[in-house]
């Protein structure tokens, strides 16, 4: 019996490792927010030229989410993720070619794509080996392994820009392909890895899965994960630039506020973890929520780096399970439809169009508080969403 536990424990480490190496790929797509900022510098863009990019990463998620939950019910969980990761690498190796606003553009297309893919397929395979009360803390798990691929690019892309090691003239574009050698070593474990997966009780069409955005709790949590992603891209692109439009620094310096962001967002994944065991998410949630409200009060008014650290940091704690809550509260909604919500969870993250687009907006007219302003309505939001939260 003690072997059998054993192997057991054996067996769940040998399939959880290769998911969340796939949960690190997944975080390649916050890469958007230092890339953006590379890219306005090279090419001399404006706010809201440059804020395309991140928007149109996220524009995917709108396309691609629910056909996605749809796919997953006839391929399969696992291989739809397979798909995903090989549409990932694809998109990372295409910057090697150089670096023209077009070129980009092809790029960031396709890193949305597949990341919309990976996060419609990768979350619910998550649910094959983990379910009940402990799914929100593993998937919060899963975001802290993801956070750490997102505090690592700035400090890669700062590397490849100054480094005198050889980068074979890419620059800080050499980010694009160390991410993309790891993309492909995630396929390949995850494609060695057997993963039992129940079969869908019924097959469903586009029309089917908006359906269930009829049923308010549900449409809620899509207006949660649409907030929560729009403040994550938000601070990802916008910090760096308040830091730079209110002490001036360069972009190799003011991108470390970036990393500041993800460090925290790294630690609360982390801490979450187990608070999400000990915690009910009503009250972790509320708490999560404040610390960013907080933050957010702090951008609009500091003007030192210390302060404007201490509030890029906190916004970065307190977003770092917000996801990881709203999407476990609507798959425990809806036990029997997991793949159909996953996609529409999923396609909330089209919030990564729209906030970054009015952010480059507000900040062309009045600076970067009026990017720091449209963050804040979805913090807002997301203080109304703390009233709705379920007992799981």
């Amino acid at each position: 019996m003690t072997q059998s536990l054993v192997n057991n424990r054996k067996s769940f480490v040998l399939q959880i490792v290769p998911v969340m190496l796939c949960f690190f790929v997944m975080g390649f797509v916050d890469l958007v927010g230092t890339a953006s900022n590379y890219v306005q510098k090279d090419l001399g863009l404006s706010d809201s030229q440059a804020n395309l990019f991140p928007s149109l990463v996220f524009f995917w998620f709108l396309i691609f989410s629910v056909p996605t939950g749809m796919l997953m019910n006839k391929i399969g969980r696992k291989k739809t993720v397979l798909i995903s990761l090989f549409v990932t690498a694809s998109s990372l190796f295409i910057p090697a070619c150089g670096d023209s606003y077009m070129v980009m553009l092809a790029a960031f297309s396709l890193l949305g794509i597949g990341n919309a893919i990976m996060q419609t397929s990768l979350n619910p395979l998550v649910s094959n080996l983990i379910s009940g009360d402990k799914l929100a803390s593993t998937l919060t798990f899963g975001q802290f392994v993801k956070a750490i691929a997102s505090f690592l690019a700035p400090i890669i892309a700062a590397w490849g820009a100054t480094t005198v090691f050889p980068t074979f003239g890419l620059g800080w574009r050499a980010l694009f392909v160390i991410y993309a050698v790891v993309s492909l070593l995630s396929i390949s474990l995850l494609a060695a890895t057997p993963i039992d997966e129940e079969k869908p009780d019924k097959a469903t069409g586009v029309v089917e899965c908006l359906k269930l955005l009829g049923r308010p709790f549900i449409f809620l949590c899509f207006l949660g994960i649409m907030c929560h992603v729009g403040i994550d891209v938000g601070t990802n692109t916008t910090a760096p630039k308040i830091i730079m439009e209110r002490l001036g620094l360069p972009l190799e310096e003011a991108g470390f506020a970036t990393s500041v962001y993800f460090i925290f967002r790294t630690l609360g994944c982390f801490l979450g973890t187990f608070l999400l065991r000990a915690m009910s998410p009503k009250r972790f949630f509320a708490i999560s929520v404040v610390m960013m409200l907080a933050g957010m009060a702090i951008l609009f008014v500091a003007d030192t780096l210390s302060p404007l650290f201490v509030g890029i940091g906190l916004i970065g704690f307190g977003n770092s399970n917000i996801f990881s809550v709203v999407f476990s509260q609507a798959l425990v909604y809806t036990p029997n439809e997991r793949n159909e919500v996953s996609g529409l969870m999923i396609m909330g993250l089209f919030g990564g169009t729209i906030f970054p687009l009015a952010m480059g907006y507000a900040a062309d007219e009045v600076g970067q508080a009026g990017a720091v302003a449209v963050m804040t309505v979805g913090v807002a939001y997301l203080l109304y969403y703390t009233l709705k939260i379920r007992k799981i």
